[in-house]
Order: structure tokens, then sequence, then C-alpha cells
């Protein structure tokens, strides 16, 4: 009897002996670090991922790591990696277990590493100073653009056709326009820009039965046009006078903008073809803005805004904004915690706790 029991504590022994290499394979698969403890990468990106005084991390992305940690009790510890190109490259070497910060979803990254879904949905903003956002310089771009030399153009086109009508009808009849072709043409084309601005010249009116027609025409036809012109130019002139030198996407090209190298931002404005000066972070390229090396700051808007609304910084947010980001968690291509992990982010994203997370950090729901 008591060998038997002896046996079957000695297989006991065995099957244990056995077992244990498996639990740790199985434990190292759970964990992507091969450890209990996961390896968190991350920067200084504000609103996203920002450090106190005391080295303490916090901000959207941060906050909403921990909640995700906390619901699948993992443990882990955050670690600085630099920038984002930092923290991709290293997720994807195995050195970083997850990145988190501002980290925008692209091509390029998909390729290195994986993402969860994302939580944040965004896009590139436009930072002015405030005090040249009133200066004439827009309204001599104006003056000086394609589009007003085509109205203008136009208006004058249509002034000299006018006149030549004119003086094909009246140069038989009226002394005005007679005298020969480069006279008559130069007296009919004077008559139309006297009669389109409202101003008579003695002894220039009409006579014949064509031309009374082709004049009464011309005074209806030019007091709409110049009122249709006079009205586009004012509009034009008043939106950039008060508004600035950035109203729209297409006025990047005309202006000095500045970004933030190895950002997905200067992608975005080569695809627009658009030039611009690399700017080591966004606290240099705020203080060129100021300087006046730049007219345009281009970056992560949420970001822009959070920097001028904490900062004080005499910089106004334009209205323009361009290239559609998704902002997620990167994950190494083997996490087996990334379904889980979307499970709980997508929870939070439907919370009041996500609600007032963003309320906090950027005032909006």
């Amino acid at each position: 009897m008591a060998r038997g029991l002896r046996r079957v504590l000695a297989a006991f022994a065995l099957a244990l002996a056995l077992f244990a290499p498996v639990r740790l394979v199985l434990a190292a698969e759970e964990s992507p670090a091969g450890t209990g403890e996961l390896v968190v990468a991350t920067k200084e990106a504000p609103p996203f991922s920002f450090k106190d005084e005391h080295g303490n991390w916090s901000g959207i992305s941060i906050d909403l790591w921990r909640r995700v940690a906390e619901k699948l009790k993992l443990q882990y510890h955050l670690v600085d990696a630099g920038s984002v190109s930092n923290q991709i490259e290293g997720v994807a070497s195995g050195n970083y277990d997850v990145a988190v910060a501002a980290i925008t979803v692209t091509p390029a990254r998909e390729q290195k590493v994986d993402f969860s879904v994302p939580y944040f949905h965004a896009g590139t903003g436009v930072a002015v100073q405030p005090d040249r956002m009133a200066t004439w310089m827009p309204v001599i771009r104006s003056l000086a653009s394609y589009s007003f030399l085509q109205a203008a153009l136009g208006l004058l086109g249509l002034t000299l056709f006018v006149g030549i009508l004119m003086w094909l009808f009246e140069r038989s009849a009226n002394e005005w326009f007679g005298g020969g072709p480069t006279r008559g043409v130069c007296s009919g084309v004077l008559w139309s820009a006297n009669t389109m601005t409202q101003r008579t010249t003695e002894g220039a009116a009409p006579t014949t039965l064509p031309g009374r027609i082709v004049a009464i025409l011309w005074m209806v036809i030019s007091i709409v046009a110049i009122a249709v012109f006079t009205a586009g130019i004012t509009s034009a002139l008043t939106t950039k006078r008060l508004h600035g030198v950035v109203n729209a996407v297409a006025d990047l090209s005309t202006v000095r903008v500045g970004t933030v190298e190895g950002t997905e931002t200067e992608n975005a404005l080569s695809r627009l073809r658009v030039r611009y000066r690399k700017i080591p972070s966004t606290t240099q390229g705020f203080e060129a803005l100021r300087d006046g090396t730049i007219d345009a700051f281009a970056y992560d808007r949420p970001i822009l805004a959070w920097m001028i609304r904490q900062g004080s910084l005499s910089a106004e947010l334009t209205d323009v904004t361009f290239d559609p980001q998704n902002y997620a968690i990167a994950l190494r291509s083997d996490a087996a915690l990334r379904k889980q992990i979307n499970v709980e982010l997508l929870k939070a994203e439907q919370s009041d706790w996500w609600k007032d997370t963003l309320f906090r950090y950027l005032g909006q729901q």
C-alpha cells in the first residue's frame, strides 16, 4: 500500500514538472512582452499625453489607456519615447508592447505595427498670428490674384465689345464716332466706359435706331455688371481684411507654412503641393509664428487648440481643417490582447466617462 502511494506521488510530481514549462509558455503568450508587465511608450503631445511638474503622465490617451488597463487588470509602466517615430519603431522591434499618445493611423505605420480601433477623430488645423490677420497684405494679394484679373479683363472686354458695336452703327451718322477706325473705336470705347460709369459725354449720344438700342441695353447691363463686380470684389477684400491670410486650404500655397518635422502633416502638405518649413517642435512652431518667419503653422488641430488655450499664446486657430485623422493605440503585430483592448475601447467611447474626459481636456462634448 505504501509502495503504491509512493508511485502515485511520484507520478504526480512528474506531471507537475512536465506541466510547469507549458504554463510558463502560455503565460508568456498572454503578455506581449513575455512578462507580466507591459512596456507602454508615450510622448509629450498635449492634450493627449503630457507630464506635470512631478513627472506624472495624464491626458486624453493616457487616461483612456489607464481605464482599459484597469478593466483588463494589466500591469504596465510608461516610458517616454520622445517621438511618434520612436514609438512606432520601438513597438515594431519589440522594445515596447504598446504605444499611447497622439498617434494617427497611416498606411506606412500599419505595415509596421497593429492598431486598435480608432478612439478619436480629428484633422490638421492651421494657426495664425491675430495681429497679422488684419493687415493689408491679403488685400494686395487679392488684387494681384488671377481671379481678380480675370474679372477685370472680362469687364474691360465687354466694354470694348460694346464700343466697337457703337462705332459700327454710328460711324456714318455721328461725327463723334467718325474719322477713321482707330479714332472711331476709341470714341466708342470711351462712350461705353462713360455710360458704364453713368457719365455723359456731350455730342456722343447715338442717333441711329440700332445705336440707341445698343445704348439702352448697355445702360441696363452695365449697371448690373458693375454691381456684381463691385459686390464680389468688396466681399472678397473684406473677408481677406477681416479673416486673414488663410481662409481655405488653397490659401496655404500663397503663404509661408511651417509644420513639425517627422509627422503625418508633412505628408498631407506634400500631397496638397504646399511648400512648408520643417520645425523641430510645436513650441518652436508657435515661436516662428510669433517672430514672423512663417505665416501659418499647420499641425494636429486638437493639439494646436490645447496649446493656444493653455499657454495663452498670441495665436488664433482658423476654421481651415484638412486631412482627416484617426487616433489609435499602436500594438505589436503579435499582440494577444488586441481584441480585448478593442472591446474595452468601444465600451469606453460609449460611456459618460468618455464624454466627461473630452470635456475636461477639450471643453467640448
